[in-house]
């Protein structure tokens, strides 16, 4: 049976991730309608989703009334808690992207929303839907490690990620968006609280944005790439958005006129062609969250964007054996065992889609629970967690404290959702 949508956002993973799944398995979703303030994008979706009708304004579409089975929301993260409550209200299931919202107090309110509704908000955590962290799980959980009493987990964000989203792009200014640490490692917190079963008890956070000033700024380097600027092998060079291999992301964010001569314009023009170093940028590009877990373990969160190239790595160590995993390019998962020195490799299914599986997974996951009336694998009172731990680390970072995460739950969610994944 085909589930009919709305689509609130029609952009990157709006039009790329959740209309590229409906065009390719119509019998399974069928999008009736879009909301996006801007014509062309409304326009390019309606092209390859022919039955949907245009709305320029989330208010519009509510005022509408309900006429599918569910909303997805892909809209910009300061927009997420309007769309996401209203589409609620109306009997909606919702699938959400992260982060849930722009404020810990409107991720807290939409969870409120979903349980006073008695509707379905599952947020899109697409890691819990990979075959790599399906199998790091399944290892954790097996206890072959024995007692977990370390674990590093990296998230490292490539170099020219951190330039196009965090310095040149949407998530830029502190002002205007969401912290890094909510909304690159909401994804990883999921991921730990989901695999560690056991709340954070203290948590804090150091980091800083290191490099990206004017007083780094290599000699010569000009205003923007396109002036052309001189400097020869810069990682950030806006230039390499020109190379005709790249048709996806990131791409596709800065035009949609994929030509040379779209690409050109954007660069020259657009936000995304000016210097990193004098770009304005003002968020982190490196913090550090350490975590003692009421079990007793330690855990360390390294997030950074100078890799050179996009994984997350990590290594549980416990009382009997080591676990290092690999999530990106070549991804591997080893367990090492104490008492022989064996190295066992753990196989990982073959994944289908972007993010290592994880956008086809979610996708399906909330599809088939919804067709079902069940809940799906992860819904928004156990996404909430993330969130509460990533803002906390940020005021942890900001304000240089140790936070008993004990009180800070209770003062910021007032017992709502849920501290296990």
């Amino acid at each position: 049976m085909v589930t009919t949508a709305v689509m609130i956002g029609a952009g990157q993973r709006g039009f790329y991730t959740f209309g590229a799944y409906a065009a390719d398995r119509p019998e399974e979703l069928r999008f009736v309608a879009v909301v996006d303030p801007d014509p062309r994008r409304r326009a390019r979706f309606v092209a390859a989703h022919p039955t949907a009708r245009e709305f320029s304004a989330v208010t519009t579409l509510l005022e509408a009334g309900r006429f599918a089975d569910v909303a997805i929301v892909a809209s910009p993260d300061r927009f997420h808690h309007e769309a996401a409550t209203g589409a609620l209200g109306l009997g909606y299931d919702v699938l959400l992207e992260k982060p849930m919202a722009a404020t810990l107090a409107d991720s807290i309110d939409l969870v409120r929303t979903a349980e006073r509704t008695g509707r379905t908000l599952a947020v899109a955590h697409v890691l819990r839907h990979t075959p790599f962290f399906a199998a790091l799980r399944e290892v954790v959980a097996s206890g072959r490690l024995g007692e977990i009493v370390t674990v590093t987990h990296r998230e490292n964000v490539s170099a020219f990620h951190m330039a196009h989203s965090f310095v040149r792009g949407n998530w830029a200014r502190s002002a205007e968006a969401t912290p890094m640490i909510v909304q690159k490692c909401c994804h990883d917190f999921d991921i730990l609280a989901w695999n560690l079963d056991s709340p954070v008890a203290r948590l804090s956070s150091m980091g800083s944005l290191l490099h990206f000033h004017p007083d780094r700024a290599p000699a010569g380097a000009t205003a923007r790439c396109s002036d052309p600027c001189p400097v020869a092998d810069c990682p950030f060079d806006a230039r390499r958005y020109l190379n005709p291999a790249w048709r996806g992301w990131p791409v596709h964010v800065i035009t949609d006129d994929l030509s040379p001569a779209g690409r050109s314009l954007a660069i020259a023009n657009g936000p995304w062609g000016r210097c990193v170093y004098t770009a304005g940028s003002d968020v982190v590009d490196h913090q550090v969250v350490t975590m003692e877990l009421e079990s007793g373990t330690s855990v360390v969160l390294v997030m950074h964007g100078h890799s050179g190239d996009e994984t997350r790595t990590m290594r549980y160590d416990g009382s009997l054996a080591t676990l290092r995993g690999r999530f990106g390019r070549d991804s591997s998962i080893e367990v090492v065992d104490h008492a022989t020195g064996a190295i066992e490799t753990i196989p990982i299914g073959v994944p289908e889609g972007g993010h290592g599986g994880g956008d086809v997974g979610v996708i399906q996951e909330f599809l088939a629970a919804v067709a079902a009336s069940r809940p799906p694998l992860t819904v928004a009172a156990d996404s909430l967690e993330s969130h509460v731990l990533a803002f906390a680390a940020e005021q942890a970072r900001l304000t240089g404290e140790v936070l008993d995460m004990a009180r800070f739950r209770a003062e910021a969610t007032g017992g709502v959702g849920r501290q296990r994944g």
